[in-house]
């Protein structure tokens, strides 16, 4: 009999051909059984219910929700498509949510499809699935940017979606509306249906929008057929108004949105500014006396095991990476302390400048590069990560463990950064510039590492810059502060996380964090 390692080889093998044959989740006939219990056990798959797995990784902790929330959408678009073939989409308004730029996964997603029993399926982690059977289904089509789910197209999910979906969901309805390019592409089903109450109520939506000439285009040609329409504007809300001109990107427009509807809750919930420093050295003397603190906590917010001994090392050049036996033999936490070091004296560099030259704008694109450079150079240097790693935008999906919110693909990375860039530049309030600049750059997470630390910096560059002082999340608060990130990221409240970041600041205003170990 074969070794146990040739046999996990062999399974693993099995399960490489069916993955490269377009395999997103495994029926239990998809592998003989030996070789399903073999990856079972291992770790390679995980069962999702009864006779259905999906591929999963073997490093993960027992119980941990990463590997489904990672995969979900792709287990549904393969159970589903086994199921019902082409015959199926996600229900019109969960459609619209996803098409709009919406990257949170939903706790229980909706299906409609032609063969559907009205069955509720459940899921791990307190998802489920509900699978409907409809009078009809939409125009659909299958989008990699979710993971392959099948969306109902953006013109037939609004003529299906009710006004509730308007008053509940603005900001998708609003982004659903901006994107419609031809309006005969709503006219045609309105036309054939006779659905004066649904042209009446996009009309209405089209002109709380600022498309007047389509809500015009719908009235006209509705009562050129013969059929008396009533306009009514089923928005509850002020719409916040976007630029002019050809409809940007989903991701674009939420962005934008987002960051209109959020910057008067971070300034309601934040202390107000001091004085913004006059004397630059004196800043950058007290912006250093919390630096080993500041590096501290924030290296070990994302695993590293660092000791304030170590941080002092590199800050003091005694650090020795060659040494084989001693202190330094870690390599990884190691390169992590001298990356942070290196980056810290780069945000110590755009700080001083911002001070000298009092911009009015706040350019950030070749300062951030310049950080992200500075924090995992020692890596490529030492040949934990390849030089490669250190160019641009990450390349791949990345997934943020035990979050609802998916980061953007990175072909929407490469949209919104510019954007991202340029609020931040335009934002007059230092608070915003703080609070806004660290949330949506983890919402959009642009690099493959490094994305909380880079945060972070930006954070504090905005407070210093603004007249704040340079303020650490303390270790201890990892949870809250973790919460308050999902709580902005996967349902749009930004308050917790501007009320920890003010608690945060107002504490720390005259009382740094205390060195580590005393």
């Amino acid at each position: 009999m074969a070794p146990p390692n040739q046999l996990l080889a062999k399974s693993l093998t099995l399960l490489a051909q069916l993955q490269k044959a377009g395999k997103r989740v495994l029926r239990g006939a998809d592998l003989p059984r030996p070789d399903r219990e073999r990856l079972l056990r291992a770790g390679y798959i995980q069962e999702v219910i009864r006779g259905w797995y999906l591929p999963s990784r073997p490093d993960e902790p027992v119980g941990s929700t990463a590997p489904w929330f990672a995969g979900m959408r792709e287990f549904i678009a393969g159970y589903c498509q086994e199921r019902f073939g082409e015959e199926w989409h996600v229900s019109p308004d969960q459609s619209l949510m996803l098409r709009s730029g919406d990257r949170t996964l939903p706790r229980q997603m909706q299906v409609w499809a032609g063969q559907a029993t009205n069955q509720p399926v459940k899921l791990p982690h307190g998802c489920s699935l509900f699978l409907y059977k409809p009078p009809r289904l939409c125009a659909a089509s299958e989008s990699p940017a979710a993971g392959g789910l099948r969306l109902a197209e953006t013109p037939a999910a609004l003529l299906a979606v009710g006004p509730a979906f308007f008053a509940q969901q603005p900001m998708a309805a609003r982004i659903a509306l901006a994107s419609v390019e031809d309006p005969s592409d709503l006219l045609r089903p309105l036309l054939d249906g006779g659905h004066v109450h649904i042209a009446g109520r996009l009309a209405g939506a089209m002109r709380a929008i600022g498309r007047a000439e389509v809500a015009k285009e719908i009235l006209d040609t509705m009562e050129a057929a013969g059929l008396t329409v009533r306009e009514d504007q089923p928005f509850e809300v002020a719409l916040t108004p976007l630029p002019a001109g050809r409809p940007e990107s989903p991701y674009v427009q939420r962005l934008r949105l987002m960051w209109a509807e959020m910057r008067q809750v971070v300034i309601d919930n934040f202390p107000a500014p001091g004085p913004v420093p006059t004397d630059v050295q004196a800043t950058l003397e007290r912006v250093e006396e919390r630096y080993v603190t500041d590096a501290y906590h924030s290296l070990s917010i994302e695993g590293y095991q660092v000791t304030a001994e170590l941080i002092e090392r590199v800050k003091s050049g005694k650090w020795q990476p060659d040494t084989q036996d001693g202190p330094d033999a870690e390599a990884r936490n190691a390169m992590a302390a001298k990356g942070y070091f290196e980056a810290h004296l780069k945000v110590k560099d755009y700080i001083a400048e911002v001070l000298r030259t009092r911009p009015e704008r706040w350019p950030l694109y070749d300062a951030l590069t310049s950080w992200y450079r500075s924090l995992f150079g020692p890596s490529v240097t030492a040949g934990i990560l390849r030089p490669s790693d250190l160019a641009g935008w990450r390349n791949d999906q990345v997934f943020i463990r035990g979050a609802l919110h998916v980061p953007l693909s990175k072909e929407a990375v490469r949209e919104t950064m510019p954007v991202f860039f340029d609020l931040l530049a335009a934002e007059p309030h230092a608070a915003v510039r703080a609070v806004l600049g660290h949330f949506f750059f983890v919402y959009i997470h642009p690099y493959m590492d490094g994305n909380g630390r880079l945060a972070r910096f930006i954070f504090n560059a905005m407070l210093v810059t603004g007249g704040y002082a340079w303020t650490v999340v303390p270790l201890q608060q990892r949870g809250p502060y973790m919460q308050a990130l999902e709580q902005a990221s996967s349902y749009g409240d930004v308050r917790p996380l501007a009320s920890f970041f003010a608690t945060l600041v107002n504490e720390q205003k005259l009382t740094p964090v205390p060195y580590p170990g005393r």
